[in-house]
């Protein structure tokens, strides 16, 4: 993605590059500001990379229920 920056605008070419870009990003970016933000699971605080691995593992388990909650709340299923 491109930047704007002070003085030098972005060309509609760029925001529609950019657009394109975001898009594509969006779905899978959420699962991870959602376990940034809901799950503290910014900064991991084990020791190896299994240990990380595993950790990593339960936190994807824990979003998943965490998404199955927000969908029957809302009714979906």
């Amino acid at each position: 993605m491109r930047r704007a920056t002070r003085g030098h605008p972005l060309s509609s070419w760029d925001k529609r590059r950019n657009l394109k870009i975001a898009k594509i990003r969006a779905p899978g970016e959420r699962p991870f500001a959602v376990i940034k933000k809901v799950f503290k699971a910014a900064h991991v605080l084990v020791t190896t990379v299994r240990r990380v691995h595993v950790k990593m593992i339960f936190t994807a388990i824990a979003y998943n229920l965490y998404q199955l909650g927000t969908l029957r709340r809302a009714g979906v299923i």
